[in-house]
Protein backbone atom coordinates (compact mmCIF):
# COMPACT_ATOMS: atom_id res chain seq x y z
CA UNK A 1 0.00 0.00 0.00
CA UNK A 2 1.27 3.52 -0.79
CA UNK A 3 0.41 6.89 0.66
CA UNK A 4 -1.95 9.12 -1.30
CA UNK A 5 -0.02 11.21 -3.80
CA UNK A 6 3.08 8.98 -3.62
CA UNK A 7 5.24 8.89 -6.73
CA UNK A 8 6.37 5.39 -7.60
CA UNK A 9 8.59 6.25 -10.56
CA UNK A 10 12.07 7.81 -10.65
CA UNK A 11 11.61 11.53 -9.94
CA UNK A 12 12.91 14.00 -12.51
CA UNK A 13 14.48 17.42 -11.90
CA UNK A 14 11.16 19.29 -12.19
CA UNK A 15 9.43 16.99 -9.68
CA UNK A 16 12.38 17.26 -7.29
CA UNK A 17 12.43 21.07 -7.51
CA UNK A 18 8.68 21.21 -6.95
CA UNK A 19 8.88 18.93 -3.91
CA UNK A 20 11.82 20.88 -2.42
CA UNK A 21 9.88 24.11 -2.99
CA UNK A 22 7.43 22.89 -0.37
CA UNK A 23 10.14 23.25 2.27
CA UNK A 24 10.20 26.88 3.43
CA UNK A 25 13.66 28.38 3.87
CA UNK A 26 15.17 31.59 5.04
CA UNK A 27 16.97 33.83 2.56
CA UNK A 28 20.50 35.12 2.99
CA UNK A 29 23.26 36.85 1.08
CA UNK A 30 26.60 35.05 0.93
CA UNK A 31 29.54 37.43 0.74
CA UNK A 32 33.22 36.98 0.14
CA UNK A 33 35.69 39.85 0.28
CA UNK A 34 35.00 43.52 0.92
CA UNK A 35 35.58 46.93 -0.65
CA UNK A 36 36.70 46.59 -4.30
CA UNK A 37 36.96 42.80 -3.89
CA UNK A 38 33.35 42.08 -2.80
CA UNK A 39 31.24 39.37 -4.42
CA UNK A 40 27.72 38.52 -3.28
CA UNK A 41 25.08 35.92 -4.08
CA UNK A 42 21.61 35.08 -2.82
CA UNK A 43 21.55 31.89 -0.77
CA UNK A 44 18.82 29.77 0.78
CA UNK A 45 20.83 26.69 1.67
CA UNK A 46 21.98 27.37 5.22
CA UNK A 47 22.09 24.69 7.89
CA UNK A 48 23.35 24.59 11.44
CA UNK A 49 25.75 21.64 11.73
CA UNK A 50 27.35 21.68 15.18
CA UNK A 51 27.42 23.59 18.45
CA UNK A 52 30.84 22.30 19.51
CA UNK A 53 32.54 23.68 17.51
CA UNK A 54 30.08 26.18 16.00
CA UNK A 55 29.68 25.01 12.39
CA UNK A 56 27.27 25.86 9.61
CA UNK A 57 26.86 24.49 6.09
CA UNK A 58 26.09 26.26 2.83
CA UNK A 59 25.78 24.84 -0.67
CA UNK A 60 27.06 26.65 -3.78
CA UNK A 61 27.39 25.67 -7.44
CA UNK A 62 30.68 23.85 -7.91
CA UNK A 63 31.42 25.73 -11.14
CA UNK A 64 30.11 29.11 -9.98
CA UNK A 65 32.08 32.27 -9.15
CA UNK A 66 31.74 31.97 -5.39
CA UNK A 67 33.24 28.55 -4.63
CA UNK A 68 36.79 29.19 -5.90
CA UNK A 69 36.88 32.58 -4.15
CA UNK A 70 35.91 31.04 -0.82
CA UNK A 71 38.36 28.18 -1.31
CA UNK A 72 41.23 30.60 -1.95
CA UNK A 73 40.36 33.08 0.78
CA UNK A 74 39.32 30.52 3.38
CA UNK A 75 36.43 32.60 4.71
CA UNK A 76 32.93 33.91 3.98
CA UNK A 77 29.97 35.64 5.62
CA UNK A 78 26.27 34.76 5.58
CA UNK A 79 23.82 37.66 6.04
CA UNK A 80 20.28 36.52 6.91
CA UNK A 81 17.84 38.93 5.26
CA UNK A 82 14.76 40.63 6.67
CA UNK A 83 11.48 40.93 4.81
CA UNK A 84 12.35 44.57 4.09
CA UNK A 85 15.47 43.38 2.20
CA UNK A 86 13.56 41.32 -0.39
CA UNK A 87 14.84 43.57 -3.19
CA UNK A 88 18.43 42.65 -2.27
CA UNK A 89 17.61 38.93 -2.49
CA UNK A 90 16.14 39.45 -5.95
CA UNK A 91 19.00 41.66 -7.13
CA UNK A 92 21.85 39.41 -5.99
CA UNK A 93 20.47 36.24 -7.56
CA UNK A 94 20.93 37.68 -11.07
CA UNK A 95 24.05 36.91 -13.14
CA UNK A 96 24.65 40.65 -13.71
CA UNK A 97 24.63 41.51 -9.98
CA UNK A 98 26.90 44.26 -8.74
CA UNK A 99 30.32 43.55 -7.24
CA UNK A 100 33.05 45.51 -5.46
CA UNK A 101 32.33 48.95 -3.99
CA UNK A 102 28.98 49.12 -5.83
CA UNK A 103 27.83 46.00 -3.96
CA UNK A 104 29.13 47.33 -0.63
CA UNK A 105 27.19 50.58 -1.12
CA UNK A 106 24.03 48.80 -2.29
CA UNK A 107 24.10 46.54 0.78
CA UNK A 108 25.14 49.30 3.20
CA UNK A 109 27.76 46.72 4.20
CA UNK A 110 30.85 47.06 6.31
CA UNK A 111 33.95 44.91 6.53
CA UNK A 112 33.62 42.24 9.19
CA UNK A 113 36.33 40.68 11.34
CA UNK A 114 37.03 38.02 8.67
CA UNK A 115 37.49 40.67 5.97
CA UNK A 116 34.15 39.84 4.36
CA UNK A 117 31.20 42.17 3.82
CA UNK A 118 28.53 42.05 6.52
CA UNK A 119 25.21 43.85 6.59
CA UNK A 120 24.53 45.50 9.97
CA UNK A 121 20.81 45.85 9.08
CA UNK A 122 20.44 42.09 8.39
CA UNK A 123 18.33 39.89 10.65
CA UNK A 124 21.66 38.40 11.74
CA UNK A 125 24.97 37.52 10.14
CA UNK A 126 27.62 34.85 10.59
CA UNK A 127 31.30 35.26 9.79
CA UNK A 128 33.05 31.98 9.07
CA UNK A 129 36.41 30.50 8.29
CA UNK A 130 36.28 27.58 5.89
CA UNK A 131 36.51 24.30 7.78
CA UNK A 132 35.79 21.76 4.99
CA UNK A 133 34.56 21.36 1.42
CA UNK A 134 32.66 18.37 0.06
CA UNK A 135 31.66 17.78 -3.56
CA UNK A 136 27.98 16.85 -3.86
CA UNK A 137 26.78 16.45 -7.44
CA UNK A 138 26.86 19.82 -9.21
CA UNK A 139 27.31 21.68 -5.91
CA UNK A 140 29.99 22.00 -3.24
CA UNK A 141 29.07 21.87 0.42
CA UNK A 142 31.09 24.38 2.40
CA UNK A 143 31.36 23.93 6.15
CA UNK A 144 32.19 27.15 7.97
CA UNK A 145 33.43 27.55 11.53
CA UNK A 146 31.58 30.54 12.98
CA UNK A 147 34.07 33.02 14.42
CA UNK A 148 31.75 36.03 14.78
CA UNK A 149 28.04 36.77 14.57
CA UNK A 150 25.69 39.67 15.05
CA UNK A 151 23.43 39.88 18.07
CA UNK A 152 20.28 40.16 15.97
CA UNK A 153 18.93 43.19 17.80
CA UNK A 154 16.57 44.11 14.96
CA UNK A 155 13.05 42.80 15.53
CA UNK A 156 12.36 39.31 14.16
CA UNK A 157 11.29 39.78 10.56
CA UNK A 158 13.11 37.15 8.45
CA UNK A 159 12.56 36.87 4.71
CA UNK A 160 11.14 33.46 3.81
CA UNK A 161 11.10 31.59 0.47
CA UNK A 162 8.39 28.96 -0.17
CA UNK A 163 7.00 27.45 -3.38
CA UNK A 164 8.89 29.88 -5.60
CA UNK A 165 7.75 33.02 -3.75
CA UNK A 166 9.07 35.29 -1.04
CA UNK A 167 7.00 35.61 2.09
CA UNK A 168 7.18 36.46 5.74
CA UNK A 169 6.37 34.90 9.05
CA UNK A 170 3.30 36.14 10.90
CA UNK A 171 4.03 38.92 13.38
CA UNK A 172 4.04 37.41 16.87
CA UNK A 173 1.30 38.70 19.13
CA UNK A 174 2.37 40.16 22.46
CA UNK A 175 1.76 37.75 25.31
CA UNK A 176 -0.99 38.66 27.73
CA UNK A 177 0.23 39.81 31.14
Amino acid sequence: MTAAGAVLTEPDVAAFRSAMGRFPTGVALLTQGSADDTIVMTLNSLTSVSLAPLLLLISVKADGRMRPRISRAGSFAVNVLTERQRDLAQEFCRPDRSEGQAAMLRLAAVEGVTGNAVIPAAETYFECVLDAEHTAGDHTLLIGRVVALSDGTAGPDPLVFHQGRFGRLPVPRPEAA
